[in-house]
């Protein structure tokens, strides 16, 4: 283990005035396999470490042209996980001591052998790999969180997840676009979940399900003696989603006396409650989404341009369902593995055809219609695959027409003959085509013929076994 750990390189930048040492120390880790650079200004280390990342600054205390604890501000300013080790004479152990609680990792006083100094850096070099483990294995784990949040792994969904990693540390507002269904409450869960506020409230409110007066309310708070029926103070929902998020859910709803205080909020966190004197102050993170093109709005005079602006420094856009139908069986999948075991079944797959139909059909609901399509499947469904008529008839429009009052849905197909073919070729060809469109189950087949399932087996012969043939009809 001691070998493995003595291997582990890295590049270090040393810096010190003192020729002598700095080409001793320079010398000292080549030995040790370490990539070196070496410096003798304060200056000439904050150059090199812009132009590349140092995971170690090995430094003087005392330099020429700038102290090392000013340096050390310098060099976490422009690397904040670099770490530092100070040279220190006996004199200036006070600084060291000073500068490790700014952020140094280790000094060392002079004079110094070699090997404590070797044993100074190799420490270090643990802890830098040790740090460098758990960032990768945060990162893993976020990974895998907001893949269970967000289903999907098409180009369009990849760059919102990227989008979504880049804007969670932050606190800049964020305005999510798509049509209703795409899952933007989804991707507002995401920001907040992937974000430093994860511990703190996520308050949601929809701008479009409350008319003017209680949205104000709702947001704002009120004092006792507000309006009629305001029997005590209540807060609102920036009090509740102080030092957490707030979700502002179809933001283009907001009527403009509410849009005029949403902008105070947004400049400096201050409002007021209705009916109160005393100015507040919320620190939440922003996110508001919308179905609308608010570009519109803006030209209608519906929508404040300045508002709009303070929402959208970072705009996420989702685009629909049917513009990437290739995570239409991922997430058809997820959504029956969810609703097979909240029903209790044994619903394990979708028939070809049924994934057909999914894949034909263009999804104006988009992700939230497609859950409730396989829901709808999943209750319908007797075996342990779903078939074409567990769906929706919109979902099959040139298969299905209806039949009398509670009678099921019946196919409809349409095949065509040349005048002489064979009575014998007709059925054949009728009895491929039903089997077709319920993906090659004889039962079901037989079921929408009205025939006996052996007659299906005596056209097709013993040469075509279905691999449904000995399961009942669905």
């Amino acid at each position: 283990m001691a070998d493995e750990q003595d291997n582990k390189t890295f590049p270090i930048l040393v810096v010190d005035d003192d020729e002598g040492l700095r080409r001793a120390l320079e010398r000292v880790l080549h030995q040790a396999g370490f990539p070196v650079t070496a410096v003798g200004l304060a200056s000439e280390a904050v150059n090199a470490l812009r132009q590349q990342s140092y995971p170690l600054v090995v430094s003087d205390i005392v330099l020429p042209d700038l102290d090392g604890t000013a340096l050390l501000k310098e060099l976490k300013f422009i690397q904040p996980d670099v770490e530092v080790i100070l040279i220190t004479a006996y004199g200036t152990v006070a600084s060291a001591v000073e500068a490790m609680k700014l952020g140094a990792q280790d000094y060392i006083t002079k004079p110094f052998s070699h090997a404590d100094f070797l044993a100074r850096v190799r420490r270090t070099g643990e802890q830098i790999e040790l740090r460098r483990e758990n960032r990768a294995l945060r990162q893993q784990l976020s990974d895998q969180h907001l893949n269970r949040l967000l289903i999907g792994s098409s180009p369009a969904m990849r760059e919102v997840k990227k989008l979504i990693r880049q804007v969670a540390p932050s606190c800049a507002p964020v305005l999510i676009s798509g049509e209703s269904g795409t899952g933007k409450e989804i991707v507002a869960e995401a920001i907040h979940a992937e974000g430093p506020r994860a511990r703190g409230p996520l308050i949601k409110v929809n701008c479009a399900a409350l008319p003017e007066s209680l949205l104000e309310a709702e947001l704002f708070g009120y004092e006792r003696g507000a309006f009629t029926g305001a029997v005590g103070r209540k807060e609102g929902r920036f009090d509740l989603a102080n030092g957490g998020t707030l979700f502002l859910d179809e933001i283009a709803e907001a009527p403009p006396p509410v849009q005029i205080k949403l902008l105070r909020v947004l400049q400096d966190g201050k409002y007021e409650r209705l009916g109160g004197k005393e100015t507040l102050y919320s620190d939440v993170h922003i996110i508001s989404a919308t179905n609308r093109k608010l570009e519109e709005a803006l030209k209608d005079k519906t929508f404040r341009e300045d508002l709009y602006y303070r929402l959208n420094v970072i705009p996420i856009h989702l685009p629909p369902l049917r513009e990437r139908k290739e995570e239409i069986p991922e997430l058809a999948t997820h959504f029956l593995q969810r609703y097979s075991a909240k029903n209790r079944k044994q619903v394990l797959q979708f028939s070809p055809a049924a994934m057909n139909c999914l894949l034909a059909y263009e999804w104006p609901g988009n992700v939230r219609e497609l859950e409730n399509v396989v829901e709808r499947a999943v209750i319908l469904t007797e075996g342990e695959a779903v078939e074409p008529l567990s769906l929706p008839p919109a979902l099959n429009p040139s298969r299905f027409e209806a039949r009398p009052a509670g009678d099921e849905l019946r196919p409809l197909i349409s095949l065509t003959f040349p005048v002489g073919t064979s009575l014998e070729e007709i059925e054949n060809r009728t009895i491929q085509a039903i089997l077709e469109h319920t993906g090659g189950n004889r039962f079901a087949a037989a079921r929408l013929l009205r025939i006996n399932a052996r007659t299906i087996c005596r056209h097709l012969g013993p040469k075509q076994p279905s691999p449904f043939l000995d399961r009942p009809a669905d």
